[in-house]
């Protein structure tokens, strides 16, 4: 298991993150966090963790600088947060150390509304999308453009959002599935709520991240 911490040099700033590469990696995920969060996020790393152990790669990266993290506004700018996510994955896939593996996103959040935009913009590039306690629906625009299959993940107590994920699952053209974790609260934190969350998401990597050339 290979663990890089890494600047990434994009054209206005310098982002940090975090990449786990396991033995004979079968894809890649990179992870889009929520308002407030971080790449430290000890949810998203959670279910990272788990992720790595089934030959896949995960990449964690803060989407602000700690400056731009002050302004309150800057969390909920999907505009910014998605242009980040783009470039980002634009400068990873072309590291050295995972530049052949396919690319999924993992979005929490309104982290999920960045990744679903970014999966958009993509196209066939993006092989899977994951949405943890999503919010979806704050990429309306775009959902039907979206190629990747898509899976939504909702907790079961958590009834506005479960109404924006019905909302925006009715948009989406892809692949599509939409899974409610009963008795999960929004942020999951209920016992091994968050680790029904990361089979779900595992399952659905392992079935979509399939090769660039597929």
């Amino acid at each position: 298991m290979k663990k890089l911490e890494i600047d990434i040099p994009l054209s206005s700033v310098i982002l940090k993150g975090d990449l786990v590469i396991p033995e004979n990696p079968i894809g890649i995920v990179i992870f889009s966090h929520g308002s407030g969060s971080s790449r430290f996020s000890s949810r998203n790393r959670m279910v990272a963790e788990l992720i790595q152990k089934h030959n896949i790669a995960t990449f964690l990266f803060d989407l602000l600088t700690e400056k731009e993290d002050q302004n309150y506004e800057n969390r909920f700018n999907i505009d910014l947060l998605t242009s980040r996510l783009i470039e980002t994955t634009d400068w990873l896939v072309e590291n050295k150390n995972v530049k052949d593996l396919p690319v999924g996103f993992f979005g929490a959040s309104t982290g999920a509304a960045s990744a679903l935009r970014a999966a958009a913009y993509f196209g066939k590039t993006a092989k899977a999308v994951v949405s943890r306690g999503g919010r979806p629906d704050m990429a309306i625009t775009e959902l039907s453009m979206v190629t990747a299959p898509t899976l939504l993940i909702v907790g079961g107590l958590d009834v506005p959002v479960i109404g924006m994920n019905k909302m925006a699952f009715d948009e989406l053209q892809s692949v599509k599935e939409m899974k409610i974790i009963p008795g999960a609260t929004h942020l999951f934190e209920e016992p091994g709520k968050l680790l029904e969350v990361a089979d779900l998401a595992i399952a659905w990597y392992k079935r979509y991240l399939t090769k660039k050339d597929d």
